[in-house]
């Protein structure tokens, strides 16, 4: 009798999970089947049987890259994408199309990529929606008014200060200098000192620094698992040796921004109402002090997650179209040459040669050849979207709970609007050239209301940073080594983005 009843137990908690299971599948099965007819108009390429089109791209490198400009040209304006039969994602490519979604407030995905990254970056801005998102999204807004920016322009100086000390350590070797690990750290030795008054010998340390290595990972791990159909089911994931590398990673980031937060409230404890003035107001005074109509402030978890999601997209994203950036100065020296000219006459004569907050917007040159930088190379490649409601695109109704892939690097290779799009011209960005360009044909930071909060801070270290490296040396390419792009949350190199430096 007992071993019936035991029997009986174990019968249950398999067969639960696995009606459970073949339950969900049917449902998946069916809106799959719905959303194939209501996307018939789209254009498409034939679907595998099982993989959908991921078998198609060839991946997550230059070919996979190739491949997009490659569809682009074939289908300029849309198309739908099948990751495995039962999830289609409408692929954007156009101004037409993305306008009207990126206008509204349809939020980030609620499953794949953006839902993974729950684990690392919380309930934040970027992967937040609805009433949460709003209010914190407020709340956070004055974080990057041009008030509290300003006094940044020090810091950003301060930071290009130590990259140069060890630039120029490299020019006198005459050792080629790998860009990204050396970029990654200084943009967040920058953000650490912007954003949270914090401290430390991180660009001193070399490429080891354990934060940048554990976010490489995860960004690498989170691309691994979109791409591979089986990590999508959790318990696979959880049991997969990059599944629990991601989890220790997320682990080590959450201490680190813990830490920070920690030391803060200790010092605003101590100080109390004696505080005396900050040189600036930080990122996370604001994050403490915020509060809404209600009087109610953010929770010490939603403080953490707005921490985790600033660490992330506010060094990574500006690294990633800082290093590819200079590497495209230093392919074309009659661009570059013409940069340090502007440069040279703001700078030459200066003692402490420093960029100031009247200098960024009196570097017209500079500021176009960035924006075609950011183009060429989309920093971030893809953002998506998630429709809560039923919305008419193009003629056609698209259903409510479709993902939509925003293509940003597709969109800045689109024939259709950039002519030679390879090529890098930073005359695409003058001011005459600007005025007749549709605002939604370069999006480097999203538009709509789920843009970027964080672009003014990006744009004005950027300037500050290249600057300064442009008025010291003069870079050139390694000719034994070209970069190849790597896609991953943001644009990366499979085997790095290494330059040579000459002083000036």
């Amino acid at each position: 009798m007992a071993v019936s009843g035991l029997a009986t137990a174990i019968l249950a908690v398999v067969a639960i999970p696995v009606f459970y299971g073949v339950v969900k599948l049917a449902g998946l099965i069916i809106r799959a089947r719905r959303f194939y007819k209501i996307l018939a108009p789209v254009p498409s390429e034939p679907m595998h049987w099982f993989w959908g089109h991921l078998h198609l791209l060839p991946g997550a490198n230059e070919e996979g890259l190739a491949y997009y400009r490659q569809k682009a040209r074939r289908f300029p304006v849309w198309t739908v994408s099948w990751l495995t039969p039962l999830l289609p994602s409408v692929v954007m490519k156009v101004p037409r199309i993305l306008r009207p979604v990126l206008k509204s407030q349809e939020p980030k995905p609620s499953f794949l990529a953006y839902e993974w990254l729950k684990e690392w970056l919380g309930d934040g801005l970027l992967i937040s929606k609805g009433k949460k998102w709003a209010r914190n999204r407020k709340l956070l807004t004055p974080a990057f008014h041009f008030d509290i920016l300003k006094p940044y322009i020090q810091v950003y100086n301060e930071g290009a200060d130590k990259l140069l000390h060890k630039m120029s350590q490299c020019a006198e070797t005459g050792e080629r200098l790998e860009l990204f690990s050396n970029i990654s750290l200084a943009t967040l030795d920058i953000l650490l000192c912007c954003a949270f008054s914090y401290e430390n010998d991180i660009q001193e340390k070399g490429e080891s620094h354990p934060y940048v290595h554990a976010v490489s990972e995860m960004q690498d791990a989170m691309m691994h698992r979109v791409l591979t159909p089986w990590l999508h089911l959790e318990w696979i994931w959880r049991l997969s040796p990059t599944g629990r590398k991601f989890k220790k990673n997320c682990k080590y980031v959450h201490s680190v921004s813990e830490e920070i937060i920690r030391k803060r409230r200790e010092t605003l404890q101590e100080e109390g109402s004696n505080k005396k003035r900050a040189r600036y107001l930080d990122f996370l005074d604001i994050l403490l002090t915020a509060q809404d109509s209600d009087g109610q402030g953010l929770t010490d978890e939603e403080i953490r997650d707005e921490a985790d999601t600033f660490l992330f997209e506010g060094h990574d994203t500006t690294a990633s179209s800082i290093s590819w950036n200079l590497y495209s100065l230093a392919e074309h020296p009659e661009v570059q040459q013409r940069a340090q000219a502007e440069i040279d006459a703001l700078l030459d004569g200066r003692e402490d040669q420093t960029v100031t907050w009247d200098d960024i917007h009196n570097l017209p040159y500079l500021t176009m050849c960035i924006k075609e930088g950011m183009r060429l190379h989309a920093p971030v490649p893809f953002v998506q979207r998630e429709l809560s409601k039923d919305m008419e695109i193009y003629g056609v109704t698209l259903p409510r709970g479709l993902l939509l892939d925003l293509h940003l690097y597709t969109l800045h290779h689109n024939p259709t609007i950039w002519d030679n799009d390879m090529e890098y011209r930073p005359e695409r960005f003058s001011p005459e050239n600007i005025e007749k360009m549709d605002p939604f044909a370069y999006l480097p930071f999203s538009a709509g209301p789920r843009n970027c909060i964080g672009q003014n801070f990006a744009m004005h270290e950027q300037k500050v940073v290249i600057a300064r490296i442009l008025h010291r040396f003069t870079l050139s390419t390694d000719p034994t080594h070209t970069p190849r792009k790597k896609i991953s949350l943001v644009m990366k190199a499979e085997d790095g983005i290494y330059i040579k430096l000459t002083p000036r």
